[in-house]
């Protein structure tokens, strides 16, 4: 085994260093000549030699990727063509009863007016020409305040008449409102109920 000199060092032999001791050991048998010294390499092992520099390239290199062709199925053609517009997901579907106890909440919570203004304020006008006399109705004008009030009044009575029907219906074991409960809860509520 070479003795170990580090990474492709030369060894250069005592006799080449001139040092006596090393004349004494080894015997020339080229003596009187000029000796020139010695120097033996140690071959190295791949894992000490020094990198080899890179061959200098100008162009880019890519790096390719195959691909294996892979085993099961095949890939499914798609019915998408080129134009197509961006398909959208699916809308959130909820479960029944969800949408209406949301609306419940919502509602509940708002205090603004449900009804449209302009179609009210129509109505308003319209009930009015009917029952006063013509010449009257003709010439009768409506402040902003007095249509709000009334629509305010007529909203209160209806959020109250749903109430009482909602409770009728589930006293007849029902969740749904139905014509039979309103004419019941107005009957029940006597001349309050709008019968009077």
């Amino acid at each position: 085994m070479p003795p170990k000199t580090g990474r492709g060092h030369p060894i250069i032999s005592a006799s080449a260093l001139g040092s006596p001791s090393a004349s004494r050991a080894r015997p020339s048998s080229r003596a009187g000549r000029d000796e020139e010294p010695t120097i033996t390499r140690i071959p190295q092992s791949p894992s000490t030699s020094k990198p080899k520099p890179r061959p200098f390239t100008t162009a880019k290199t890519t790096n390719k990727v195959t691909k294996r062709p892979s085993a099961g199925k095949a890939p499914r053609p798609s019915n998408i063509q080129p134009g197509d517009p961006t398909p959208t997901g699916k809308r959130r579907r909820y479960k029944p009863g969800t949408v209406a106890l949301k609306e419940i909440r919502k509602y509940q919570r708002s205090f603004d007016l449900l009804i449209s203004k302009l179609p009210f304020a129509r109505l308003v006008r319209e009930v009015a020409l009917d029952l006063l006399p013509a010449e009257v109705g003709a010439e009768l004008r409506w402040q902003s305040h007095a249509i709000q009030a009334l629509q305010e009044a007529a909203e209160a009575f209806l959020v109250h008449l749903f109430e009482d029907t909602n409770l009728c219906a589930i006293h007849a074991k029902r969740v749904t409102i139905m014509q039979k409960d309103i004419q019941l809860a107005r009957r029940i509520r006597g001349m309050w109920g709008g019968l009077g």
